[in-house]
C-alpha cells in the first residue's frame, strides 16, 4: 500500500508530513484510516529519506473523532464475540482479535509507540475522541490558537482508547486526566498549554512551519541514536527501577561509541557539522529491539 485515500504522504528534506485527510468530514476516523496510519507508521519507520514525521489535519480540523454515521457498529468490532482478558492476553493477535475486538485507535497508537521516528503532533483544530487520544502518542504537541481538544468518551458511554489511560496520564497528570476524561470538556490552546499538554501555541497560519523548525533540528542528528533514545525514555520511564534502564543505556552507548558516535566526536573536535551514514532501517545495534 503506497497509496492511501484517507491520508497525504509527502516527504521533503527528510520530514514526512503525514495529513490526516477527510476534510469534508472534519479528518473523521474510520476503519480505513486506522488501517492505513498503521501502514503509514511502518513504513515510515523504515523509510531512510524519513527522519522526523509532523501529523497535521486537512482544512479546518485535526480529526473530529470516530465518523459515527456508518453503518453497524460504528467502531468495526464484532458483536458476536465475547472476548476475555485471557483472550486478550494469549490471542492477541489472531485475526479474529484484531479485526473483531482490539479497538482500532490502540492498534494505530502502538504502530507510533514501536516507531524509529519521532512524532510531532501539529494540532491545527479539533481534536476529539481518537482526534485527541492519537495526539497522546506523539512524543510532541504543538497546537493552533484554533486547537480545541477533548476525551469525550463518557459523553457518549464509552471509555477511552487508543492506550491513552496509559498516555495521558504521563502528560498532564492522573489528577488531570480523570477531570478530563470525566467531564468530556473541550479545552481550548491556552487550557492545553497550561497543563502541559501541548509544548506551544501559534497562529494558525505559522503552525506547520513552526513544527518543521523543531523537526529539522531532529533530521540532523544520528538516526539511529535518535531511534534508541526515543524507545529508551518510553519503555525505561516505566520501568520499576533505574537499574533497568541502566543496562540499556550502557548496551545503546557501548555501541553508539563505536559508529555514529566516533562521527560525533571527530566533528566537535573538527569544528564542523557532523556527517551521519548510518541507517535506522539497517544499523540498529543487534540488542535492538531489547524489549521483544
Amino acid at each position: 500500500m503506497t497509496d492511501y485515500t484517507t491520508l497525504r504522504y509527502e516527504v521533503a528534506d527528510h520530514i514526512l508530513t503525514l495529513t490526516l485527510h477527510r476534510p469534508a468530514h472534519m479528518n473523521a476516523f474510520t476503519v480505513e484510516m486506522s488501517h492505513e496510519l498503521i501502514h503509514a507508521f511502518q513504513r515510515a519507520s523504515e523509510d531512510d529519506a524519513v527522519a522526523a514525521i509532523v501529523v497535521t489535519g486537512a482544512g479546518k480540523a485535526f480529526c473530529a473523532g470516530m465518523d459515527l454515521s456508518v453503518e453497524g457498529n460504528v467502531f468495526g468490532l464484532n458483536e458476536d464475540m465475547r472476548p476475555t482478558l485471557k483472550d486478550m492476553q494469549d490471542h492477541l493477535n489472531a485475526p479474529a482479535m484484531v479485526d473483531g475486538v482490539r479497538d482500532s485507535g490502540g492498534k494505530v497508537t502502538l504502530a507510533m509507540y514501536e516507531c524509529k521516528k519521532p512524532i510531532i503532533g501539529a494540532i491545527n483544530g479539533a481534536a476529539v475522541g481518537i482526534g485527541a487520544t492519537m495526539t497522546c502518542a506523539m512524543d510532541i504537541r504543538l497546537a493552533s490558537e484554533n486547537a480545541r481538544v477533548g476525551f469525550v468518551f463518557n459523553k457518549i458511554g464509552i471509555t477511552p482508547e487508543a492506550c491513552s489511560s496509559w498516555f495521558l496520564p504521563r502528560l498532564v497528570g492522573l489528577q488531570t486526566a480523570l477531570e478530563w476524561c470525566y467531564t468530556g470538556d473541550i479545552h481550548n490552546a491556552d487550557t492545553l498549554l497550561s497543563a502541559g499538554y501541548v509544548k506551544a501555541v501559534f497562529p494558525a497560519d505559522a503552525l506547520l512551519e513552526e513544527a518543521y523548525k523543531l523537526a529539522r533540528k531532529i533530521v540532523a542528528h544520528s538516526p539511529v541514536a535518535i531511534a534508541l533514545t526515543r524507545q529508551m525514555l518510553y519503555r525505561n520511564a516505566a520501568q520499576d527501577h533505574p537499574l533497568k534502564a541502566h543496562q540499556v543505556d550502557s548496551l545503546a552507548i557501548f555501541y553508539a561509541s563505536q559508529t555514529s558516535g566516533k562521527e560525533g566526536v571527530a566533528s566537535f573536535r573538527e569544528k564542523r557539522a557532523p556527517v551521519f551514514t548510518d541507517k535506522a532501517s539497517t544499523d540498529m545495534p543487534d540488542f535492538y529491539p531489547w524489549w521483544a
